[in-house]
């Protein structure tokens, strides 16, 4: 099936999904390694459970002021060309003759805004499958009129997922409250967004996995306006607590966070224990003196190129992820 774009296959394959009792992950990148650990991790998943073929979410935020994983995509800083990178790495990766074809690829644009986000939501989305319209910054009454009138304009080009509350960033010092059944259903009903984003305890870019996800106050919700739910933040909470999103009214899930948080300390312990290899000896030697490492980093290794390289660590981060993604492909594909 490779890329899907078609507004009714995408709505098709959330039907499928939703016959089988799965959640759709959604993961952003933002950069090619992390892009291409997701693709790799979804068919070592499908080749695993015997499919034919089986759907994955890939996104980018763009300017989203919390976190901008177009600009982040390339070291220009410019959203316009990261997204391009990013869609052109997708399409090389998993079109029709690329290794990941037999997956069902859908690109996602995670917190689109209205203002900031304007030229691209006026322009072409045809290589896109879905978007999240976020309005969530502006009073509910001017988020709902905004999110309504998107859905009037590009409804039949693209799947809209609508932002009733706005997801908190764990960084800063607000606490949203939890999105209420009622106001949910309001928020349907005068947007005719496919899906909405509520807010059920997670947030974003959180440092650890602390918080509580409010599965009570998704299925109150999924009661309201059925299984129309997509959590955000699920970076935050432990993965025990997400096994059962289906059943709570939640049909896709977005992670990022701890694709990032969760690889890193693997590169870190990694190049410590390669630290000769990597740096060679007079810098160990350095960070001895310092007192940042102890003698057993001196291994009498020579120094060696392929440790000096940038495959060498994004072999390391590509692996770490990889297993982070499988990690959530088990708990919703089965």
């Amino acid at each position: 099936m490779s890329i899907i774009r078609d507004a009714n296959q995408v709505r098709g394959i959330y039907q499928t999904a939703a016959d089988k009792g799965w959640v759709l992950p959604c993961f952003c990148s933002e950069n090619q390694t992390t892009t291409e650990a997701i693709l790799s991790a979804a068919e070592d998943h499908r080749r695993r459970l015997g499919f034919a073929q089986m759907p994955i979410i890939v996104a980018q935020t763009c300017n989203y002021e919390h976190r901008n994983n177009a600009a982040d995509y390339t070291h220009t800083r410019s959203w316009k060309t990261g997204l391009r990178l990013f869609t052109d790495d997708v399409k090389a990766l998993a079109g029709e003759d690329g290794p990941y074809s037999k997956l069902q690829v859908m690109i996602h644009l995670d917190h689109i805004q209205p203002d900031a986000d304007k030229e691209l939501l006026d322009g072409d989305l045809s290589d896109f499958a879905s978007i999240m319209f976020d309005a969530s910054a502006r009073p509910f009454e001017e988020n709902i009129a905004a999110t309504a009138e998107f859905v009037k304009q590009r409804r039949r080009e693209i799947v809209i997922e609508g932002a009733c509350d706005e997801i908190v960033d764990a960084t800063g010092t607000v606490h949203n409250a939890l999105t209420t059944p009622e106001k949910a259903l309001l928020y349907c009903n005068e947007t005719g967004a496919d899906m909405i984003v509520a807010n059920l305890g997670t947030e974003h870019r959180a440092t650890g996995k602390e918080l509580q996800y409010h599965g009570d106050v998704a299925r109150q919700i999924r009661d309201q306006i059925g299984k129309r739910i997509v959590l955000h933040g699920l970076s935050s909470v432990p993965n025990d607590q997400v096994t059962a999103l289906f059943s709570d009214g939640i049909v896709k899930a977005n992670i990022w966070t701890s694709l990032e948080r969760d690889s890193s300390p693997v590169l870190f312990a990694e190049l410590v224990r390669q630290a000769e290899k990597v740096a060679g000896e007079k810098t160990v030697r350095m960070l001895i003196e310092e007192g940042l490492l102890t003698d057993k980093a001196l291994t009498g290794d020579k120094p060696a190129l392929t440790h000096f390289t940038t495959m060498f660590r994004q072999d390391i981060v590509y692996a770490a992820m990889k297993k982070l993604v499988g990690d959530y492909l088990a708990l919703w594909y089965r």
